[in-house]
């Protein structure tokens, strides 16, 4: 569902509080404040689209082990207990154990 931005409209002009709610995109625009009831009007803003540079993307990217190399990390997975294994990279220790 989509976040949504009100700004409640004042009398003179002026800007009033905004605030966001989480509605269904076939929910039509509130008028009303819902807890003071006082008259809003819908924000319109840019939308967030997952791209390139979204999140998803960027942890989708420093999971990739060769990519991760590329930009001069080093990552260690668990091997075992009390054992981890460098994965990427090629600074520190190829395996680093807790004994």
């Amino acid at each position: 569902m989509p976040l949504y931005s009100y700004e409640v409209v004042r009398e003179d002009g002026a800007p009033g509080e905004v605030f966001e709610l989480l509605e269904r995109m076939a929910d039509p625009p509130l008028t009303r404040h819902p807890e003071t009831g006082a008259p809003i009007r819908r924000l319109v803003s840019a939308p967030r689209v997952a791209g390139k540079n979204s999140d998803r993307a960027i942890n989708r990217t420093l999971s990739d082990n060769k990519r991760l190399e590329q930009l001069g990390f080093t990552k260690y997975e668990r091997a075992g207990k009390g054992v981890m294994e460098r994965k990427a990279g090629t600074q520190g220790p190829k395996i680093i154990s807790a004994e």
